[in-house]
């Protein structure tokens, strides 16, 4: 028996609390063993990329649960559907429209399609720490002032759940003739209660992206793409479909989703019972006086965000506390709050002991607590600050690069990604340049022990400047990253 598979078993088999993805909690689901379902395109069981039999007909299936024209399996999660959607929706080169807050796939893209980026920056909601929607008059704006964009794509809801007015943005891209992509992966739940917001396939959207694992029972890297409406030319991003996603479709993957969706079908009623159990859960929260309960009016209700402000601690800490003495895995944590992830799948005793654990912390913070994780001082903003593009993604991936210390790198332009995860949205994209704020942003963050994507042994990549009389500015000892990424010394 391996190693990973030991352990997989060994942490199933304990009391930690899953208030993290994938939506069946390790509880709702039944597979046996999926190796006897593990098959190839024999005859008899379709293929996923030219479906017109078995597969075509659960596809179907899916549609019809969410009111789509027309959806698809992804079998690589909701990244091969973003992935598509971005090269299917523009021309290689072309401009795409995006919330700054858009998840690292969604940049992939663009790189890939050698896209130009506009952004739209979503509300900053203050002391709540969290960033707010996108506001319809904010695309009307930007398609006003670039005409040249060829289609809008939008996170709603956020990986905090906040929900953008997708039917009016709807209306905004559509005046202008372009397609609107929504990346709705943390909303594959919403249709299934009127107690959630509306779902975007429903409020005019063209392409959606819901990623089943996330808050419904399904297994990990299950997700589907939704294409409605004229707008979007079908056949160009079905042929990215096959480009994205691997040739050898897993048939248990398949057939995971095609259950999921039958339970959906045989369970509306639990979506409902879920709510009022949530309810009740956010109704015991409210009543904290330390840590404080985040809640924007049209959010999802089954995202658990929790303020740290003014408590001493930061929310790595409060994740960690939670982990190590309650034995509650969180989904995320910040500077500044956690998020937690409750699903149907959740249990009365589950959201109940979840309570339990944040009402025994607020108690007893302030107090001189032997154990508890020291206080910080500072607490940082975690808010999408604005960049200044120096070339596209593409332009950047072909520089050659280098190797800094990341408090030298003030004026610098970055050469990669540098994102915390989760959630994976970018501080800084490749191609952008480093602020003195948003330098101080990272430096923050990496002292607070926050995983840190692009940031490596205290050292960032860069594109690499050159002097008045072009050649390279190289210091002895560091590393060059050439155009086809070979490591160079120099010295």
């Amino acid at each position: 028996m391996s190693e990973l598979y030991k352990r997989l078993r060994k942490y199933a088999d304990s009391d930690y609390l899953p208030m993290h993805m994938p939506g069946h909690k390790r509880r709702v689901g039944e597979m046996g063993n999926p190796y006897c379902i593990d098959l190839t395109e024999i005859e008899g069981f379709d293929n996923l990329h030219h479906a017109e039999g078995l597969l075509l007909e659960v596809q179907k299936r899916a549609a019809d649960l969410y009111g789509s024209e027309e959806t698809h399996y992804l079998i690589n999660g909701s990244t091969a559907g973003i992935l598509s959607a971005v090269s299917g929706c523009t021309s290689f080169g072309g401009k795409l429209l995006i919330g700054r807050n858009a998840h690292k796939s969604v940049y992939h893209g663009a790189l890939l399609r050698g896209l130009k980026l506009r952004f739209l920056y979503p509300q900053y909601m203050g002391s709540m720490g969290i960033n707010g929607a996108i506001l319809p008059k904010d695309v009307e704006n930007a398609l006003k002032e670039d005409p040249d964009i060829e289609a809008v794509l939008i996170t709603s809801p956020t990986y905090d759940g906040v929900v953008s007015d997708i039917a009016e943005i709807a209306k905004v891209v559509h005046r202008c003739h372009i397609p609107l992509i929504v990346d709705e992966a943390h909303g594959a739940h919403f249709p299934f209660s009127e107690h959630f917001p509306t779902d975007s396939v429903s409020a005019g959207a063209d392409v959606v992206i819901h990623s089943l694992h996330k808050t419904l029972p399904s297994l990990t890297q299950t997700a589907l793409i939704h294409l409605n409406g004229p707008l979007v030319i079908r056949e160009k991003i079905r042929k990215y479909l096959a480009v994205y996603q691997t040739s050898s479709p897993s048939y248990v993957l398949m057939a995971g989703m095609d259950q999921c969706v039958l339970w959906v079908r045989e369970h509306r009623e639990d979506f409902e019972i879920f709510y009022m159990e949530l309810q009740k859960l956010r109704g015991r929260l409210r009543k904290m006086k330390r840590l404080r309960l985040l809640e924007v009016p049209g959010m999802d209700p089954s995202k658990i965000l929790v303020s740290v402000l003014g408590t001493g601690l930061c929310g790595t800490e409060l994740s960690d506390l939670l982990r190590e003495r309650y034995h509650i895995e969180l989904e995320m944590a910040c500077s500044t709050y956690i998020c937690g992830i409750t699903t149907v799948a959740d249990t009365r005793e589950s959201l109940s002991r979840m309570g339990d654990a944040f009402l025994e912390i607020d108690r007893v913070l302030g107090e001189d607590l032997k154990g508890y994780p020291k206080v910080h001082e500072k607490d940082t903003e975690d808010m999408i600050r604005k960049t200044e593009s120096v070339c596209t993604l593409l332009e950047a991936e072909e520089r050659e690069k280098e190797f800094i210390k990341t408090e030298d790198a003030k004026g610098r332009v970055s050469g990669d990604f540098i994102s915390v995860y989760p959630p994976g949205i970018p501080i800084l994209a490749p191609g952008e340049r480093m602020t003195g704020e948003i330098l101080e942003q990272i430096l923050e963050y990496e002292k607070q022990g926050l995983t840190m994507h692009g940031v490596n042994d205290g050292r960032i990549l860069v594109l690499r400047e050159r002097s008045m009389d072009g050649q390279n500015i190289l210091s002895d000892g560091e590393e060059l990253i050439g155009k086809r990424y070979n490591l160079q010394s120099t010295g």
